[in-house]
């Protein structure tokens, strides 16, 4: 996730701080996660209500592992209301006698569970079914849910509008992070239970419905659209998302992957020229990163103020409007959104206190572009971080920031200045060395920030305890390396 500078007047500011390089700041500003969590409980035969986390102990459910979500979404602009089904594909992971789906409002019609009709109950977010008979540990079910209503945001301080399933006239945006999919669909709510998606919006026919992944069909009847998206790689929730509205959409391919890019209409096609540049960031990344993960590629603009930052949804990020001002807007946003594909998509945390294995590198992704295209050297990058940062940038531990802090300035530039300092430590080649082969192995998996310190210590050879202690526990700021 990026964030640009509330206000057109910190947009500029950023742009004068920049004006060496010709680019404006792309650093967040701080975000404030949106739902308090709950004390897990279980008892036997009951899947826990929530993974655990120890941000986040009620997101997520335990008991059964989704492998496939298959979702038909039916909107209606003027009244802002869905008409939906999902169908869930999982595996029971212990005896199950009744499990939960985090769901946010909505009305739930009918539930069936492996082809029979399932009781249901509400509990705040939480969805509990019971099935007809239970379900033995090693079962693959179908849960088939059919409901609809209008769907709601989570809000809180920071967040003009909340996240979530967010109206605006005319059309709809799903976005959010960490929470924002059960907005608008039942699901385990969590990065450490990704899944493959089938994703179907049906439109009025003169809007566009845009997600995740391959268009595979567009289909028109009775003056709506059908808009078929599919994710063939697995997905964390949050990274789902359904744009709905105007958008002028464009279509291509690059090195045999499809480009969908999309701008909303009323917006200055400079926008639309930005977002065609995104397969020349692509490739600029793959040199360093390795392969990219996804079979599909692109990005959306859409004006939605209430929406105030960039979101890395799987293969199509999502960026406001004000990251892209200017006859000629800097890119660097769209290298910190690709970066997240391998990091944060493809590679996704186990837990949220691990987020700086996201933001880091895609931080320090916008540092190399910055090198790239505006020849600002990336020592100068660590060193305006390191000598600007505020106190509490060194005063909080990037790699267990506490849940209030997720989204702090210590996540983004601490983390980008620990992988600098992991790359002065062991060598520029080392540490490509550990980036492509972090990214390799873990393709499609999950990571704690103790995998990344075993595998950057196997790779370099060296012991780093010294290192990443200062970096990314300390609470006083490091020496410069």
């Amino acid at each position: 996730m990026s964030k640009p500078r509330a206000g057109l007047a910190l947009v500029a500011a950023a742009l004068v701080a920049l004006a060496g390089c010709g680019a404006g700041d792309p650093r967040p500003v701080w975000h404030t996660p949106a739902v308090a969590g709950a004390t897990m409980t279980t008892a036997p035969g009951v899947g826990a209500p929530g993974l655990g986390d120890p941000y986040y102990p009620n997101a997520g459910n335990g008991g059964y592992d989704v492998a496939h979500y298959d979702i038909a979404v039916s909107y209606d602009p003027d009244s802002h209301r869905i008409t939906a089904r999902a169908a869930i594909r999982a595996t029971a992971l212990t005896p199950l006698s009744r499990f939960n789906l985090d769901l946010r409002g909505l009305t739930v019609r009918s539930a069936t569970v492996a082809g029979k009709p399932a009781a249901t109950s509400r509990a705040g977010d939480e969805l509990t079914l019971t099935p007809a008979e239970p379900l033995p540990a090693g079962t693959v079910f179908e849960t088939i849910i059919e409901y609809g209503g209008k769907p709601s945001t989570y809000g809180g301080p920071g967040q003009a509008g909340g996240e979530g399933f967010v109206q605006h006239d005319g059309g709809a945006i799903a976005l959010g992070q960490p929470e924002s999919a059960a907005a608008w669909f039942p699901c385990n709510d969590h990065p450490a239970d990704k899944a493959t998606y089938d994703i179907k919006l049906t439109v009025p026919g003169d809007l566009a419905a845009l997600s995740n992944g391959v268009l595979r069909s567009r289909t028109a009847k009775g003056g709506r659209t059908t808009w078929e998206w599919a994710t063939t790689s697995p997905m964390a929730t949050y990274l789902a998302t359904a744009v709905i509205g105007d958008y002028r959409v464009r279509t291509g391919t690059h090195d045999g992957l499809p480009v969908i890019t999309a701008v909303a209409d009323g917006l200055p096609t400079t926008m639309d020229d930005a977002m065609a540049r995104t397969p020349e960031v692509l490739d600029f990344l793959e040199e360093r990163f390795g392969p990219y993960p996804f079979d599909a590629l692109g990005g959306i603009v859409h004006d939605n103020a209430n929406l105030r930052f960039a979101l890395e949804t799987q293969t199509r990020p999502v960026y406001v409007s004000s990251f892209f001002l200017g006859p000629k807007p800097s890119v660097t946003v769209v290298a910190h959104e690709l970066a997240h594909q391998w990091f944060g998509d493809s590679v996704s945390v186990r837990d949220w206190r691990d987020i700086w294995l996201n933001e880091s590198y895609a931080t320090y992704a916008g540092w190399l572009w910055v090198e790239h295209e505006f020849k600002r050297p990336l020592a100068t990058s660590f060193t305006t971080a390191y000598e600007t940062a505020a106190e509490e940038v060194w005063t909080t531990p990037p790699a267990d920031p506490g849940r209030e802090n997720m989204f702090s300035d210590s996540v983004y530039d601490r983390g980008a200045m620990t992988l600098y300092a992991l790359r002065q430590t062991v060598g520029a080649e080392t540490f490509d060395r550990i980036t492509r082969e972090w990214a390799d192995k873990n393709k499609d998996g999950n990571v704690s920030t103790a995998d990344y310190i075993a595998h950057a210590e196997q790779v370099s050879g060296r012991q780093l305890d010294d290192l990443f202690q200062a970096w990314l526990y300390g609470r006083t700021r490091p020496a410069k390396p």
